[in-house]
């Protein structure tokens, strides 16, 4: 590359997010970097999108670097739409959100709002990249995440694969630098959440809810990325936005492909 390449940083947890600051911190030793993210915790927001009230998007320097930095008073894929339409000079050459403060591995992509901020950008055509810590604390060390985080980011900019989009699910386990035994290529493991709701009052004896639950993971086979964040290695896995479920999808084509000679044999086609 003869110039640098522009990096655009987003995340669920909120723009002065420790995890974040981490991951800019990171990326400025990388391009370019504008930051566009929310100004208040988005976990759990998915793919969500502000249709019904307006959306706010300022400038603001959080701390010291290269980075140029905006808050936007809507959700992570608001943040993408946003930094793509309006705010970067062109279109970045990736997209990188968290660190998340938590999980996402698993079924859990299907809630998170770091994870709709990648989905968002590939749906653009930029190659992305999400990463969590498995650490929800809000002082979780992010310093053995660093130098993972930049081999990664380093491998999808330096090395594109042609007429391809990489979006990648990235998590990282809580444990020390030398404890980490190194990167897993992995599927996404076959789990849910067995759910429930807390029922309480308030003092005027009015109903509320508290969303409680307990992860269940259903696959116990090696090649998940469940079972490489159990055993100490970082798990990537590619993801895309096509929900299309492809083998449902043949033998549908091959049922109908079936009924209709049936019909046609018989005489009886309407």
């Amino acid at each position: 590359m003869n110039k640098k390449p522009i990096i655009l940083v987003t995340n669920d947890d909120g723009i002065v997010a420790p995890g974040i600051r981490a991951l800019v911190h990171s990326m400025n030793l990388l391009g370019d970097v504008y930051v566009v993210a929310p100004n208040k915790p988005q976990s759990g927001i998915g793919h969500a999108i502000t249709m019904n009230t307006i959306l706010y998007c300022d400038s603001v320097k959080i701390d010291n670097g290269n980075q140029k930095e905006w808050e936007c008073s809507g959700t992570p894929v608001d943040c993408v739409k946003l930094a793509i339409s309006d705010i970067l000079p062109r279109k970045p050459d990736i997209c990188v959100s968290g660190i998340n403060h938590g999980s996402n591995s698993s079924i859990n992509i299907m809630y998170s709002g770091t994870v709709s901020a990648i989905i968002e950008a590939s749906i653009e055509g930029i190659p992305s990249v999400g990463f969590s810590l498995l650490d929800f604390d809000w002082n979780a060390d992010f310093e053995p995440s660093k130098k993972y985080v930049c081999q990664i980011v380093k491998k999808i900019l330096y090395n594109p694969i042609p007429e391809k989009i990489i979006t990648l699910n990235v998590n990282i386990p809580k444990l020390k630098k030398e404890q980490i035994k190194g990167i897993k290529i992995c599927r996404q493991a076959d789990s849910k959440w067995k759910e429930s709701f807390d029922k309480r009052y308030n003092p005027k004896g009015k109903t509320y809810y508290w969303l409680v639950g307990e992860f269940l993971n259903l696959d116990e086979k090696v090649d998940t990325d469940e079972w490489a964040l159990k055993n100490g290695y970082i798990s990537i896995v590619p993801i895309q936005f096509d929900l299309t479920n492809y083998t449902i999808l043949n033998l549908l084509k091959s049922l109908n492909f079936f009924i209709l000679f049936v019909f046609f044999f018989f005489g009886y086609i309407v």
